[in-house]
């Protein structure tokens, strides 16, 4: 595959993905007016647990079949490629239905682990119970649609696997809308009913997502790789020999994925039991939508745009790690890391002075809101580097540390959460998550210092100058704010915060950038083809 191709494939995976995750934040708006924050509480109640048993579920194969598929394709092969992937549907459809058939028989036991009692602010065990069996129907379909995106993945064919994440997530998106609204101001239903069938647009969604690929599937089934003749005389590997080499890859994938779900479950058995015994369970509910549900979705957005850019790097770390190649190992992690920094920080810096619009926009006004979501943003950018650097330690065949890493940072959640929410309410279980990170990230800083060899001297210089351009930047939209708040305020309403947001993060997203760019930072980051095209512009007028 061209370097082109791969560049193009990379780039509409990347879109793709991004527009879902665009999609997936935006809908929150005309969520929370329907069902506030008792709806976002019960939501994400059925949610953790279903994100967990789909980790489980899928256990990482679709991404380990697509590393799989493009070995051996990559050998000729593509009989080997065709056995793994029928092995594979078999197994996501039996693990898919067994893990359906456990979460909706087991859904009583943690409905009352989520709930901690009977009844909490009008959410009762019951409505906890309906919820969870309601979307655990998606577990039937969205592993064997997974696995089907990584078997396109593995013939370096992105297309299908982008396409059909942004169909699902829209017609999730419209499903949960339109059914929530009829539910509540068309038949005067219960908002219990309403979540439900939220949960179970993702069921719709993913049956969405399946129906593309089909499509995809049968339009190229002639074309693709696996339908090929072998040029090999193909590898006469048992079942089990097969699938350990595929557990051996999908391993890392399923551990270092399920950070966010876990700590988020964390947060749902924990977090009601920890504001009841501090004496705050009357503010239980509405904490818990903002610090679990809402929030982490405003912050989502510059995080997977900058993941996407930095993990599109292990690849070549990976390769050139093979090749023993520490030098251009390091410059590629100098480069992933730096990329991390230069987009992120600048986002939490941001979204730390726009608190305030940015939470009533997306929400209502809410003093509370805007004070978490201030403290919550620079999770943005520890999340960023926990991801980046575990890739990079499975990148330079460290896949066992990267696994260690996440279990240590889940320990620390898992150890202070309780006691920092009954302290802090909601900033405590903030403060536990930072702190799960932070020592994920400085054990895994340790262990790509000790075996790739890499020296932060350069990264740590750099970042104190990002975060001197990020500061500067934070001043200008903070002036910028200040001056529009003499004319609109943003606690009016959502259209005054629109207008605050757009020209405050314009003006400071220009600025960062034109300093960036005169301090040859940019082409610094991502080579002179940025300053090439700044020239022709410069020219051009």
């Amino acid at each position: 595959m061209s370097n082109n191709n791969l560049l193009r494939g990379t780039f509409v995976l990347t879109l793709g993905t991004y527009i879902s995750r665009f999609l997936g934040m935006i809908y929150v708006i005309p969520f929370y007016a329907m069902l506030g924050e008792t709806g976002g509480t019960l939501f994400q109640m059925g949610y953790a647990q279903y994100t967990i048993f789909l980790s489980i579920a899928t256990a990482g194969l679709p991404m380990a079949v697509s590393k799989y598929v493009s070995k051996y394709n990559s050998m000729g092969d593509y009989q080997t490629s065709r056995r793994i992937f029928k092995a594979g549907m078999f197994v996501m459809l039996i693990t898919g239905f067994a893990a359906f058939i456990a979460l909706y028989f087991l859904a009583p036991s943690f409905a009352q682990s989520a709930l901690s009692e009977k009844q909490l602010s009008g959410i009762s065990l019951e409505d906890v119970i309906a919820v969870i069996r309601m979307v655990s129907l998606a577990l039937i379909v969205v592993p064997i649609m997974s696995l089907i995106r990584g078997f396109f993945q593995g013939h370096q064919s992105m297309g299908p696997t982008a396409v059909s994440q942004v169909i699902e997530q829209i017609v999730r998106i419209v499903f949960l809308l339109v059914s929530v609204y009829l539910i509540i101001n068309v038949f005067n239903g219960d908002f219990v009913t309403a979540v439900g069938y939220a949960t179970f647009a993702a069921f719709v969604g993913a049956m969405g997502g399946l129906i593309v690929l089909i499509m995809y599937w049968v339009k190229r089934k002639d074309s693709l790789l696996a339908m090929r003749e072998n040029v090999v005389p193909s590898e006469s590997q048992s079942l089990g020999t097969m699938f350990k080499e595929l557990f051996k890859y999908a391993g890392p994938f399923v551990f270092v994925g399920l950070a966010i779900p876990i700590y988020n479950y964390i947060d749902t058995n924990t977090f009601n039991k920890a504001m009841i015994d501090g004496g705050h369970g009357d503010k239980a509910v509405s904490l818990f939508s903002i610090v679990v549900f809402y929030i982490p979705k405003l912050i989502m957005i510059p995080v997977s745009l900058a993941t996407a850019f930095g993990l599109t790097l292990v690849p070549t770390i990976t390769k050139s790690f093979t090749k023993r190649n520490l030098k251009l190992v390091n410059h590629y992690i100098d480069q992933a890391l730096q990329i991390i920094m230069f987009f992120v920080l600048p986002a939490v810096v941001g979204l730390i002075v726009l608190a305030g619009p940015a939470y009533t926009l997306f929400f209502e006004y809410k003093e509370e809101g805007v004070s978490l979501l201030q403290l919550y943003a620079p999770v943005a950018l520890l999340f960023s580097f926990f991801t980046v650097s575990a890739a990079i330690l499975q990148g330079i065949n460290k896949q066992k540390l990267a696994v260690f890493c996440l279990l240590f940072g889940i320990l620390l959640k898992l150890s202070l959460n309780a006691p920092l929410i009954t302290m802090f309410q909601g900033a405590g279980s903030i403060l536990a998550t930072a702190i799960g990170f932070i020592g994920s990230i400085i054990y895994s800083f340790a262990m790509i210092k000790k075996h790739a060899k890499y020296q932060f001297k350069r990264f740590f210089k750099r970042s104190i100058f990002m975060a001197i351009l990020a500061l500067f930047m934070g001043l200008l939209v903070s002036v910028t704010h200040s001056i529009l708040g003499i004319f609109i305020q943003y606690q009016d309403g959502r259209l005054q915060s629109a207008i605050i947001l757009l020209v405050a993060i314009g003006a400071g997203a220009i600025a960062y950038l034109y300093l960036a760019y005169r301090s040859h930072l940019i082409e610094r980051l991502f080579g002179d083809r940025f300053s090439r095209f700044f020239k022709r512009r410069k020219a051009a007028s």
